[in-house]
Formats: C-alpha cells, sequence, structure tokens
C-alpha cells in the first residue's frame, strides 16, 4: 500500500519507489523536458539526484514528491519544496518547483500539484514564505508561478550557470502565507 501524501483530483503525490527511477531517468534525458536547465541529466545522474531528494526529506521533513496520476497510477513528474544551495539576496529560502514529462504538460498539471504543495507547506509544514524561481525564459513555468498566486519579486543571475548562458537570467516569484 503506497502512502500518499497529498491528493486532488487527478493525482497523488508520495515519496519515491524504485519503480520511479526508469520513468525518472528518461524524463530527465529528454532534451525538450531539460531545456531550460543546463543539461539533460544521465542515467548515474539522475540516480545521484533522487539520493540527494531523499537526504533532503531526512534533513528536513520536506521535499520533492512524485506525482502521480490517479486514474493509472502512473509516475508523471515531481513537484514540492527544497532549499537552494547558492547563496542570493533572496537565500535562505524554501523553493518551490516542478517537473513534468512532456506528455502531461498542458493539462494544469503542474498548477494542480503545486497549489496542493503550496497549501500543504502554509498550513501543515508552516512556511511563512515560499520561492520560485526558473530562467526568464522558461514562459510555461512563470504561468504556474503566477496561476497558483506568486507574484515577481524580481531578477538575478543563477550562480550555478555562467553568466553567457542564456538560461543565467532568472526570474523570482514569491507567495507568503495568507494573513501574514
Amino acid at each position: 500500500m503506497t502512502d500518499y501524501i497529498l491528493t486532488t483530483d487527478r493525482l497523488r503525490l508520495r515519496h519515491w519507489k524504485d519503480s520511479d527511477i526508469e520513468p525518472f531517468a528518461a524524463m530527465n534525458m529528454d532534451k525538450d523536458v531539460m531545456r531550460f536547465f543546463p543539461k539533460t541529466l544521465s542515467y548515474s545522474e539522475t540516480l545521484d539526484f533522487i539520493d540527494r531528494i531523499k537526504l533532503h526529506f531526512e534533513k528536513h521533513n520536506f521535499g520533492l514528491f512524485v506525482v502521480e496520476e490517479k486514474s493509472t497510477e502512473e509516475f508523471i513528474g515531481f513537484t514540492g519544496f527544497s532549499i537552494p544551495t547558492f547563496d542570493s539576496y533572496f537565500t535562505p529560502c524554501v523553493e518551490i518547483g516542478w517537473r513534468f514529462r512532456k506528455e502531461f504538460w498542458k493539462r494544469g498539471l503542474a498548477t494542480e500539484a503545486a497549489t496542493a504543495c503550496l497549501n500543504y507547506g502554509f498550513d501543515i509544514l508552516n512556511f511563512d514564505k515560499i520561492v520560485s524561481f526558473t530562467s526568464i525564459l522558461n514562459v510555461d513555468s512563470e504561468e504556474v508561478m503566477k496561476r497558483i498566486g506568486m507574484h515577481l519579486q524580481g531578477y538575478f543571475d543563477h550562480p550555478k550557470i555562467e553568466k553567457e548562458n542564456p538560461l543565467c537570467k532568472h526570474l523570482l516569484y514569491e507567495i507568503k502565507r495568507p494573513n501574514s
């Protein structure tokens, strides 16, 4: 029996299992999915990423959840929280992020999953503020940020991306706990 952390009308969010490795690795090797990241991830880099996600959960009691489609129990991506590992004017902070297989794009699933996570972050984890950021070129992700109620706070050069890279310039969105 899988323990679901969150459920929505169409989705279930849960912790990672071994059966997630293959579809996650395939997603991370997809050039379309990874076009706003510096590079695709190899199979071994995906395994390392899963290890970092699990360690993040152990250390902070929150992290990036697997998102699966309720009707099929199929892995479709992830959404959840992380603490960025770089220094900037807005760190330390809690970031909400998402990544979905491209066949699940344009269906409102990222918005649905992220909304459920935001509610969980404010109501259960008691976060006061949550940020999200992406390359200024990633219009679709920025639209999700707007749909979940986040507000543009500014721009920054991502310190882990070379300045000459068109992906370096990022935008920063933020949402605060309701009634705070």
